[in-house]
């Protein structure tokens, strides 16, 4: 059925779901599993939201996201290892998550992308946005939602 799942974690409970479902989808249909956790750059202006740093703070601010990153994907590989399952762990540098995850998904060859919604309604999703929507949206692969 499936031959490559692209699960998108941030490493909270929720994602987790996520990560639990897409590792025993994998598992069921043999697939490979591509974790993928996107980290931000770090704002560089006050108008971004940035706090003024200079720019050895901020290389240092981005390593450490980048090593948390790679903490979260790393165990989602220990996690599908325990249950047989090949995983790849990316760390991916974007803005734009939603981008950033259809793009993992086109240049990884996924054929499902698994990823998990807070299912926020009204002004807190108008305010939050909602990246789950985004990929709903602008994917061409076909998408999981978890709540």
């Amino acid at each position: 059925m499936y031959q490559r799942i692209l699960v998108a974690t941030d490493g909270s409970d929720l994602s987790r779901k996520a990560v639990d479902n897409a590792i025993n989808l994998a598992a069921t249909c043999g697939a490979e599993l591509i974790a993928i956790k996107v980290v931000p750059h770090y704002p560089r202006s006050y108008f971004e939201g940035s706090a003024p740093l200079s720019a050895d703070e901020v290389s240092r601010v981005e390593k450490h996201w980048a090593e948390d990153g790679q903490s979260v994907v790393e165990a989602v590989k220990s996690a599908g290892a325990a249950k047989g399952v090949k995983v790849t762990a990316l760390v991916v540098k974007s803005d734009l998550v939603s981008d950033a995850l259809i793009e993992a998904a086109k240049k990884h060859g996924a054929d499902l992308i698994v990823m998990a919604s807070h299912g926020r309604k009204g002004v807190k999703r108008l305010l939050l946005g909602s990246e789950t929507q985004q990929v709903l949206t602008h994917s061409e692969t076909p998408v999981l939602v978890l709540r």
